[in-house]
């Protein structure tokens, strides 16, 4: 990074938020059919894989969640097109990204006193409602909502708008999201620093500058400012 970011923006699913996936999958369960937490784990994995693939060849034969769903229900052998439709439905909503990781407001709070920080998300116009919730709200000085600006991500178009909301210019931005070729891509096409936010480990050993956590995302920011863990200066 150049100079210093004065501005992080934060994606929302699957980087501040999670699934609720008792919720979400509900037409699943009540079949007796549970996908337990590695089988959804490696099905993002796969998923990310093959929407990236697509996203480069200039192909978007699915939306990420319908891939994601139809790989799912392969592999619990499960053929039902209703159903996976009815799955990546619920996944849209933004009131089903419910799960806060622990630790999440206080890492927040932490980056928030050196970092001006805000959102950045496809969503479906209510995710600051959501964020709000989940008692996140007030960490972040601006929230950008793919439904309320009319473009989503890797337009460049949705984060021209939360650079103009954040006052600020994109070489002096940087984004924290879980998607390389939504997320990492999209906010280097528009002039700005990106991080993966990767908790399935799907870029693992794949190059993309990436973090697993916001505690280790707090250690490369402090890092890059040549300040040891906990954020004291070197005397």
């Amino acid at each position: 990074m150049a100079e210093k970011p004065e501005v992080i923006f934060f994606d929302v699913g699957n980087t501040l938020l999670f699934p609720n996936w008792a919720r979400i999958l509900a037409p699943l369960t009540e079949r007796g059919v549970l996908p337990t937490h590695e089988q959804l784990r490696a099905t993002e994995c796969k998923t990310k894989g093959e929407f990236d693939e697509m996203m480069a060849g200039g192909r978007r034969d699915r939306g990420f969640w319908r891939l994601f769903y139809a790989h799912l229900l392969e592999e619990l052998e499960v053929s039902d097109a209703k159903l996976e439709d009815a799955l990546a439905a619920a996944t849209t909503v933004s009131m089903n990204w419910d799960r806060i990781r622990p630790g999440t407001r206080e890492a927040l709070e932490q980056i928030g006193g050196a970092y001006r920080i805000a959102v950045i998300s496809n969503a479906d116009g209510k995710i600051a409602e959501v964020l709000q919730q989940c008692g996140i709200a007030d960490c972040f000085l601006s929230v950008t909502d793919s439904t309320v600006v009319g473009h989503e991500k890797p337009h460049p178009a949705i984060f021209a708008a939360a650079i103009q909301s954040m006052n600020t210019r994109a070489e002096r931005a940087l984004y924290v999201g879980d998607l390389y070729s939504v997320d990492y891509l999209g906010a280097r096409g528009a002039g700005m620093e990106a991080i993966l936010f990767d908790v399935a480990g799907a870029y693992r050993d794949k190059g993309p500058l990436r973090v697993e956590s916001l505690s280790e995302l707090q250690q490369m920011l402090q890092a890059r400012e040549g300040k040891p863990p906990g954020g004291v200066t070197p005397d």
